[in-house]
């Protein structure tokens, strides 16, 4: 029986690069982990609809960075930046900290037909809508394809 190696291990720092950077000692650990993925669950339950493909989380010093990847900007801001806002709040009460130590921020997604998680994202609604696997599958390799991409699985 072969070895079995986790996908996400052995590409981390090769191809991927990580999904939270920040450095802390022992005692703070367990502490910035619990918070980070406190943030991504509520965060990944709030923009449902926005087509997050990644959420970023770097602690330099005393503040917080989170950058947020979607292919719809406009729906993780809001009206007049009152949606951000809302979510920095949050964030913040998470942490513990105060709001002025958080940055929130959201880059667009040029072509998300080219990101794998978007793309996956995009098939499973339609197959929750009661689209035919086949051509919900087919549709995303020939979008996939058309855009440039090298080649899909």
């Amino acid at each position: 029986m072969g070895q079995k190696v986790h996908p996400t291990g052995i590409r981390l720092g090769i191809s991927t690069d990580w999904n939270s950077k920040w450095y802390a000692s022992s005692k703070e650990y367990p502490k910035f982990l619990m918070e980070d993925i406190k943030i991504r669950d509520y965060l990944s339950s709030e923009l449902k609809n926005a087509s997050v493909s990644k959420i970023l989380i770097e602690r330099p010093t005393k503040e917080a960075v989170v950058t947020v990847f979607t292919s719809r900007p406009g729906i993780v801001i809001g009206k007049k930046g009152e949606d951000i806002e809302k979510y920095r709040e949050k964030i913040a009460n998470i942490l513990g900290t105060k709001k002025s130590t958080v940055k929130l921020n959201v880059k667009e997604i040029r072509k998300p037909e080219l990101n794998a998680q978007l793309v996956s994202e995009g098939i499973a609604q339609q197959l929750e809508r009661r689209i035919m696997y086949r051509r919900a599958m087919k549709r995303a390799v020939t979008n996939t394809m058309r855009l440039g991409a090298l080649g899909i699985k």
